[in-house]
């Protein structure tokens, strides 16, 4: 240990008299608070309802509220159409903060959203103020409900009233006269209605609950009943002087899920009736559900539990009537088709599918009898952007040739399956778009690992840049200045097959030299590394870079690039085991390309998924990693939720032998090198159970490792004061003094 630290104070001493300018300009105390860069955006715009405008919410320094203003995407003309003068509290005379807000239909009303609190993930739950533009009359929403608790309120169709959920029931509250109905009656600690449990919200994103029907007449939502799911248990040790014990439903892989359905209800109130769906509760999935435009019919869609079948179901409110109108399924396992577009008065509707060994988008039929490609070729479609229905064109992310960049193309939704690309050729790196209703105006940004985000409104079809909103000259300059060297994108092999990665090297690179590595992996299919987009410069990355490291990341099989199902499909029921094949022999190959890499000095790190493969890496192959950081990571994949580990891996009890080869803890008597695990204690995600329980194993096999808690950090470890740059700092200060740095 005495000597390990010897080398680190030298490595660090010889740095420090370097004459590395970005080894100077970058420090963790400036990268942590932001100060080095500032990449600019342009804010939250919302698109009005005819097309042609957007509007944004600003501060208004005269009365310290905020405006509501609308800018025409043809010339820049700006309309205050709420002045902040009408948000103002009369109870109070101080005007009201705006988190977000909501139109009507018919743009008379405005929904308001403040007073937010965070439930996992998001800031869901709050309060809801209305204001009348025809009088200006401002009032609150929720009258006797506790503080903060109303959640995903929404205007009634024709505007006057709004359903919203409070503690587990769904009220419906008349705008005029404040009367409140109360739909349901049997929430609970463990019935739920209109919102979602732990797994559903974190899996399936589901969070909104309930949908109103286009009549207003009813509204539709899902119930789970917890009752039966395993309890998990964090225990708070830092807020009182007495531990407290937050209790949640979690469902662990091969447990007992939630029973979940759903059913539909007057908005005048009355008694639900439950859509009668076949399939046991348990084991099935109804993950999304939406009415059919201008219909009183439900389009549901329903995940077995291997979620390898996708069931859509119309259920029709009048006759109570149930189809099944198509069935998708995969061998592997299904996603969710979340964006549904419905064509021609709602006689087809878009369908996302891998049938064809690529994602593609298809029209099909309201019977499901006709199935026909919207885009077809030996390409990923990615995500949608938008529609111009008139003119009949599908905009859409893809990137045939280049897995690590993202471009706009188009196909006609009753063409013959061509596309083309429309994002401008000489703009090479990563495009976004958030596009208009009516599929004529678009926010665009563009940026590339080097470049950070121009963001322009352009128009379609010829996708003209019509005005610049943000070109961030500031941070192009502010980036060019530190002197760093910029990330390369190179390939690596793995046996035969061919895997992106990137490369970042120290400013003071020097090739007849040899170079420590230090390897960012993630590894998992919930995402993806290796891409060639802006970062805000990569500045942790740069920063490990100028201590005298190369700094890589390999893309895996496995990862969610657009390479095809194959690419992402082959790893299931394996999760863990080819990902550290593949990152071994990614690095060997690197090793064999690039003779200034030391393969005597090679460490990996990865969070969550990515820190389950750090783990599988030193464990499975000890004689090419040397030294490990691992964060949040799982270390038995029987310790996940129902939702992800099975859909990639079925279920321990149908694949045992899976879930033993692709867990860590499986490997732990295999460490020789040195392993830091970093882990929060308040994880709801990846418990700090796993932490624990391959600490034991360690200790039982005798392995010597180090390990930093967290108290009450979430899976982010971004919580309390202090937190980010104390992880840094542990993260830099071990590698220093277990990978030693510097070229030899």
């Amino acid at each position: 240990m005495k000597l390990n630290k010897l080398i680190a104070i030298a490595t660090i001493s010889l740095l420090s008299g370097g004459i590395s300018m970005a080894q100077k300009a970058l420090n963790l105390e400036d990268i942590v608070a932001g100060n080095v860069i500032q990449t600019k955006g342009v804010g939250s715009m919302t698109w009005l309802k005819d097309g042609e405008r957007y509007s944004r919410l600003e501060n208004n320094k005269q009365t310290g509220g905020t405006d509501i203003v609308a800018y025409q995407a043809k010339d820049n003309s700006r309309e205050v159409i709420i002045p902040s003068s009408l948000l103002t509290d009369k109870s109070t005379g101080k005007p009201i903060p705006v988190r977000s807000i909501s139109w009507s239909a018919d743009n008379e009303k405005v929904l308001i959203y403040n007073n937010t609190q965070r439930v996992w993930r998001y800031d869901t739950r709050g309060d809801y103020w209305v204001l009348n533009l025809k009088d200006g009359a401002l009032r609150q929403l929720g009258k006797g409900m506790p503080e903060s608790s109303m959640m995903f309120a929404k205007f009634s169709p024709d505007g006057t009233r709004v359903a919203y959920v409070s503690n587990n029931n769904i009220y419906v509250e008349d705008i005029d006269s404040g009367k409140i109905t109360q739909l349901t009656k049997d929430g609970s600690d463990t019935i739920v209605n209109g919102t979602f449990d732990w797994v559903y919200e974190e899996e399936f994103s589901c969070r909104d609950g309930f949908r109103w029907s286009p009549d207003g007449k009813h509204i539709a939502y899902w119930q789970s009943d917890t009752k039966g799911t395993g309890v998990f248990d964090i225990i708070n040790n830092v807020d009182s002087i007495y531990a407290k014990v937050i209790h949640f439903p979690y469902p662990k892989a091969g447990t007992t899920n939630s029973a979940v359905k759903v059913g539909y209800v007057s908005s005048t109130g009355g008694n639900t009736t439950w859509i009668a769906i076949p399939g046991d509760p348990r084991n099935n999935y109804l993950p999304r559900m939406e009415f059919i435009p201008e219909s009183d019919e439900l389009f549901i869609q329903q995940l077995n539990r291997p979620q390898n079948t996708n069931k859509v179901w119309i259920a029709k409110i009048s006759d109570n009537s149930l189809n099944n109108i198509f069935t998708d399924t995969d061998a592997a396992w299904l996603d969710t088709n979340d964006n549904i577009q419905w064509l021609k008065d709602n006689r087809y509707f878009t369908w996302e599918s891998e049938r064809s060994g690529w994602r593609h988008l298809y029209r099909i039929s309201r019977d499901g009898k006709e199935i026909q490609p919207i885009t077809k070729g030996d390409f990923d479609y990615i995500s949608p952007v938008g529609t111009d229905l008139q003119k009949g064109w599908v905009y859409f992310i893809a990137s045939p040739d280049n897995f690590t960049q993202r471009y706009l193309y188009r196909a006609k939704a009753f063409g013959n399956g061509e596309v083309e690309r429309v994002s401008p050729m000489e703009q090479s790196g990563q495009h976004r778009y958030n596009m208009s209703p009516t599929g004529k105006w678009a926010i665009h940004t563009y940026s590339n690992a080097s470049t950070p985000s121009v963001i322009d409104m352009v128009s379609f079809p010829k996708h003209q840049s019509v005005r610049m909103l943000e070109d961030n000259a500031q941070a192009k300059d502010q980036y060019a200045a530190l002197g760093l060297n910029p990330k390369e994108f190179i390939k690596v092999k793995s046996g035969n097959l061919t895997l992106d990665a990137w490369m970042i090297k120290p400013v003071d690179f020097d090739a007849s030299k040899k170079y420590p590595v230090i390897i960012e992996v993630y590894g998992e299919p919930a995402s993806a590394t290796v891409q060639d987009v802006w970062g805000n410069g990569d500045l942790w990355q740069q920063y490990m870079a100028n201590q005298g490291y190369i700094v890589v990341s390999i893309e895996n099989r496995g990862a969610n690039t657009p390479r095809g199902r194959e690419w992402r499909k082959c790893i299931y029921g394996e999760v863990g085991t080819f990902a550290s094949e593949d990152q071994s022999r990614g690095i060997l190959d690197m090793t064999r390309q690039y003779p200034f890499i030391d393969a005597n000095r090679i460490g990996i790190t990865g969070w969550s998924g990515g820190g389950s493969q750090t783990l599988n890496c030193m464990f499975r192959y000890p004689k090419i990693f040397h030294t490990g950081i691992a964060i949040a990571f799982v270390a038995d994949q029987r310790l996940y939720d129902t939702i992800y580990q099975e859909r990639y891996m079925n279920t321990p009890q149908n694949n045992p032998e899976g879930y033993h080869k692709g867990s860590p803890i499986t490997y732990a008597e295999g460490l020789e090198g040195n392993l830091l695990l970093i882990h929060g204690t308040g994880d709801d995600n990846v418990h700090y159970q796993n932490c624990e329980m391959l600490v034991n194993k360690l200790i039982k096999n005798g392995k010597m490792f180090t390990q930093i808690s967290y108290p009450m950090r979430s899976h982010s470890i971004n919580e309390r004061e202090g937190t980010t740059l104390h992880l840094r700092k542990t993260m830099a200060k071990y590698w220093l003094e277990h990978l030693p740095a510097g070229g030899k």
